[in-house]
């Protein structure tokens, strides 16, 4: 092990010993977070409207506050936007994370301050660091730079009151400790470019010159990155340009359609991918195991975690059902949809991700979905991790190839019957476009006997009616929805035909 290894393992070994009892039982580390916030937030505009400061306990906490969505929350944050504070949270807040609006037309203002940026985050980032380098003791990780690219929303100031909105990445990056500067590319001034394009192009440049050793964020946006700068450099793959990287730490949607591309591009077999669970709301979890998908849920980066068993999802919103489950009583393999209480003022908030436990102790989880993200026009009830496993089973047995995606349904009328429109923008076309089609619609019905039914037994569903796509479709439709960069991503399943209705034009102009 390197000495600027072991100092840093030195120096985070509270985070590893954590991390390590939280293993064995979360949820004293549950309850500890569940006692620091209720009595954070007692004296709130909010905590007080509850008598928070009459909680002693978690039966009580779920009797008293309901579930809240973005919609019920608006009220307070829009208070706290005017320069209201005390509202929320019992600390200042001035600064806001605009989500990525996946689920929503809308971008979201997420309350952010200090406390949730360094117990939350950044101890979320280190946590990480920690584990990777306890794991690879020859790790590079800190003999370079490590690359971060950010969204397309640079950080916008409201002249009255003084507050501060734009990407999570933005506002990591204005905060990053003086020491990891060190060892983080781009700098401040590159990376709070707000035009996302010529961001990238400033990027590629920079980063070309520099000892590159790990990057992260979302793959789509970053494949556009390396392969400018692989274009820009004329090497043969980035290993060439880049020996040393050995990280990716990738996160907001699935990796796999992704693999084969990044193995191109940095083929050496030490080369890493870890998969991470952050969003503006906060930093959830990460993989622990490089050989095991399940992330390992983090109970001690002061979020107090809820699930409400998805088919009680509907109770759940409308006040019927109040008895969520905590980590210490749900099961594996299992969906359910998560509820974070936060050290930024979000209470009983429904994030919107679908989660399914892998095992426990540790307790790990894999994403199935979003709680708005599902297809379920016909009663097949298609959810996210289905589409996603069945198209890489049959990208598989094709040899094909996909860059993005996205499913609608086609509604049925007294001519025809209904279907799922895929439109896809393939990186390699299959060979046979009837083929591909036929062994998707195998694929879906083996991932999900609701789809095999409609499919084959009720004859309500034709087989899928697939669509290529021309380059660049999805990526010009994200330019003109303000969606370039960050987390931002396209909706992989939806119930109407709102962005399919957008593609389908735009894919006709090009």
């Amino acid at each position: 092990m390197s000495l600027i290894n072991a100092v840093y393992r030195l120096y985070n070994r509270r985070l590893l010993t954590e991390l390590d009892l939280s293993s064995e039982d979360p949820f004293p580390f549950q309850e500890a977070t569940f006692r620091y916030l209720t009595s954070r937030g007692a004296g709130t505009v909010f905590g007080e409207k509850y008598k928070m400061g009459e909680i002693r306990d978690i039966e009580t906490f779920r009797q008293r506050i309901p579930l809240h969505d973005y919609n019920s929350l608006e009220p307070y944050i829009q208070n706290i936007l005017k320069g209201a504070q005390n509202v929320l949270w019992d600390r200042p807040v001035s600064w806001f994370a605009l989500s990525s609006g996946t689920s929503s037309s809308r971008s979201k203002f997420i309350p952010m301050n200090m406390e949730n940026l360094q117990f939350c985050h950044y101890k979320g980032m280190l946590t990480i660091l920690s584990s990777y380098v306890r794991t690879f003791p020859s790790s590079r990780l800190f003999r370079g730079k490590s690359l971060t690219l950010g969204g397309n929303r640079h950080i916008d100031k409201s002249v009255d009151t003084n507050c501060c909105y734009g990407d999570l990445s933005a506002f990591l990056l204005i905060n990053t400790p003086l020491i990891a500067r060190t060892f983080t590319t781009p700098p401040k001034k590159t990376g709070l470019i707000p035009d996302f394009e010529y961001k990238v192009e400033q990027v590629s440049k920079l980063i070309a010159r520099q000892n590159l050793v790990s990057f992260s964020g979302v793959p789509s946006w970053n494949l556009i990155l390396m392969r400018k700068v692989l274009e820009q450099t004329g090497k043969r793959n980035l290993h060439e340009l880049w020996p040393h990287m050995e990280l990716f730490m990738h996160g907001g949607v699935n990796f796999e359609p992704y693999r084969v591309h990044y193995k191109a591009l940095f083929p050496s077999p030490g080369m890493h991918y870890l998969e991470t669970y952050n969003a503006s709301e906060g930093f959830f979890a990460f993989q622990t195991d490089l050989n095991d998908p399940g992330l390992q849920l983090l109970p001690n980066v002061s979020v107090f975690y809820e699930f409400i068993p998805l088919e009680k999802l509907q109770a759940a919103e409308n006040g019927t059902f109040t008895d969520f489950l905590t980590m210490a009583d749900v099961e594996t393999n299992k969906p359910y949809a998560m509820v974070i209480s936060t050290n930024s003022g979000l209470w009983r908030y429904l994030i919107g991700d679908t989660v399914r436990f892998t095992q426990l102790y540790p307790h790990k989880i894999r994403i199935i979905g979003r709680t708005k993200l599902f297809i379920n026009t016909f009663g097949e009830e298609l959810m996210i991790e289905n589409a996603e496993r069945a198209l890489s089973r049959t990208c598989d047995l094709t040899g094909t190839s996909v860059h993005e995606y996205t499913v609608a349904p086609v509604f049925m009328d007294t001519r025809r019957k209904g279907a799922h429109q895929w439109l896809i923008e393939f990186e390699t076309m299959p060979q046979d476009l009837k083929t591909f089609t036929e062994i998707l619609d195998k694929e879906l019905m083996q991932v999900n006997s609701d789809y095999e039914a409609k499919r084959l037994h009720t004859g309500t569903m034709d087989p899928p009616r697939i669509e290529p796509m021309k380059k660049g479709c999805f990526y010009r439709w994200m330019a003109l929805n303000d969606k370039l960069g960050g987390q931002s991503k396209v909706p992989r399943l939806w119930n109407n035909r709102d962005y399919v209705e957008d593609l389908l034009g735009i894919n006709e102009s090009l």
